[in-house]
């Protein structure tokens, strides 16, 4: 998907609406950073960002679940289990299904824990996301298998976790986040 870059970077995904999806005229124009306005009908359009969940689960011997990424964006660092929301989707039911699709685990509960802004680079667009963090317990990890997007997972001790290994920048800011806590909670 190539055809959506411009001179290398990723495009808003803003600029590729130029016709306003209700009258058809080419008089769509930005409105403000985030919604375009339509000049003939004065339909507005706004471009919100998409929910997404990132899941801390760590073991009984304190160790924090990571996988390796084997798709772009990042492919290669580090990354914590989670994904995009459905439609109709609640996050909790996100939670849930993405760390089963990733991992082949069910959690059990999951404490909501902070939100952090994201733009998520995918198929040469700007994808704006609200990454929504949570920390999960799992009973058994027996059943534990790198699936769907992951290479592999592995448990990493809390004091070598290096956030600079996670390749997407929410989730490296927010392993920062949760180790920051972390080291609160033994102090």
């Amino acid at each position: 998907m190539e055809m959506y870059r411009v001179n290398g970077d990723y495009m808003e995904a803003m600029d590729l609406f130029r016709f306003c999806p209700v009258c058809g005229s080419a008089e769509f124009n930005r409105n403000n950073d985030s919604s375009k306005r339509c000049r003939r009908c004065g339909f507005v359009y706004y471009f919100n960002p998409r929910a997404s969940v990132a899941v801390f689960i760590v073991n009984e011997k304190g160790e924090l679940l990571v996988g390796r990424r084997a798709k772009a964006p990042a492919k290669g660092t580090l990354d914590l289990p989670g994904g995009f929301t459905e439609y109709g989707e609640t996050v909790e039911e996100a939670v849930r299904r993405e760390v089963k699709e990733e991992t082949g685990l069910d959690v059990r509960g999951g404490r909501y824990l902070f939100s952090l802004p994201n733009v998520y680079p995918y198929s040469g667009l700007n994808v704006h996301t609200m990454d929504l963090f949570f920390e999960c317990r799992v009973d058994t990890t027996e059943h534990l298998s790198a699936m769907d997007d992951v290479a592999e997972l592995f448990f990493v001790p809390m004091e070598k976790l290096d956030p600079d290994l996670f390749g997407l920048l929410s989730v490296r800011k927010g392993v920062e986040i949760y180790l920051s806590d972390h080291q609160k909670e033994i102090l």
